[in-house]
């Protein structure tokens, strides 16, 4: 299983209180194939909604609300820890629960899909989230509101509607349990980028506001650091899209991402669409000044790949990196890799 290289208070799901009746200590699991078999997602055909709804206290909006209340009908979980996590989601499975409700922000989410295949082994429940942390990525692509409550997600749960969107995996040759689900991975300059971020955030810059200041920061650093100044060095990554050659050079950056509309509506991929997509630019980049209107609206520009900017959509990426990437906001320790697009889930709209 992958390891976070950061402090435990960095994951997504690391809180202050943890509020459900303990169960046994999750059970080894035998180690899972490299593609496990597809999941039906649970639908309203498949009798009555059970929900279970996972809170992160530690979450930016939730440290500055009340606790949550429970709400009949629903199972509840508080998990301080990734073992509090796992032991509450095969709870969740144990009881039937067929629907989730994930409030906190996109490490949270990332943390539940990353664990959850591990226990909902037949039908996979549909989700509902609520954008309770710093950047909340995944609901502004799904439209959601950001005031929206808990309340309001069990009600949309039984009546709303549904949009699909298929996780970004990320798989170690011989994981002995299932890979990371996310949706934004990044290395070269993004590791750095998120670490202005984290900056941002310390001063009161959240969401929007938090991806610009990052984006302004980071092309000031590439920009007037010099040559060789380790911003434009890059580092050095071996990336095999699935049916094309291999890459073996320094990159500046690699951003990858399932989402089919970006935070503050960039466009790093060209148009909006599904799928996975990456963007790539070469070490030393070049008049990265001209290039940025074009990156960030969409634009394809001849004179992007010419210079070193390269989009591209793959169904799957063998990766090996040499430093650290970053999935959905959180650090985790490089070397080889697959980077796929993974089964489509159901999440909940209004």
């Amino acid at each position: 299983m992958i390891k976070s290289s950061l402090p435990l208070e960095a994951s997504g799901l690391i809180g202050a209180y943890a509020r459900y009746v303990p169960t046994a200590e999750a059970p080894h699991h035998a180690p899972s194939r490299h593609r496990p078999a597809p999941l039906r997602i649970a639908t309203p055909a498949d009798g009555d909604v059970r929900i279970g709804i996972i809170h992160n206290a530690r979450a930016r909006l939730n440290v500055l609300r009340p606790l949550p209340a429970g709400i009949d009908g629903c199972e509840h979980a508080m998990p301080g820890s990734h073992a509090e996590l796992d032991r509450a989601l095969e709870t969740f499975a144990a009881n039937g629960v067929n629907a989730l409700v994930i409030d906190g922000g996109d490490g949270t989410i990332r943390d539940v899909m990353s664990a959850a295949l591990r226990h909902f082994t037949g039908v996979f429940p549909r989700v509902a989230v609520i954008p309770s942390g710093k950047t909340n990525a995944l609901a502004v692509d799904l439209g959601l509101p950001l005031n929206w409550t808990v309340g309001e997600a069990v009600e949309a749960i039984r009546l709303g509607g549904i949009k699909e969107r298929a996780p970004l995996e990320v798989w170690r040759p011989g994981d002995t349990e299932t890979g990371l689900r996310g949706f934004i991975f990044g290395a070269g300059a993004f590791v750095r980028a998120t670490g202005l971020a984290q900056t941002t955030h310390r001063f009161g810059a959240f969401n929007g506001l938090a991806v610009g200041l990052s984006i302004f920061g980071a092309v000031a650093q590439t920009v007037f650091g010099g040559r060789d100044n380790s911003w434009r060095q890059g580092e050095r990554m071996r990336i095999a899209p699935l049916g094309e050659g291999a890459i073996d050079a320094a990159q500046y950056l690699l951003l990858g991402s399932t989402l089919t509309r970006m935070p503050l509506r960039i466009k790093p991929f060209g148009r909006s669409r599904g799928g996975l997509k990456l963007l790539r630019i070469d070490a030393q980049p070049r008049h990265i000044l001209s290039a940025l209107p074009a990156l960030l609206s969409g634009r394809d520009e001849p004179f992007l790949a010419q210079n070193g900017y390269h989009r591209l959509d793959a169904e799957q990426v063998e990766l090996t990196l040499a430093g650290d990437f970053i999935l959905d906001g959180e650090t985790f320790p490089g070397g080889t890799m697959t980077l796929r697009q993974g089964m489509p889930m159901r999440f909940v709209v209004p």
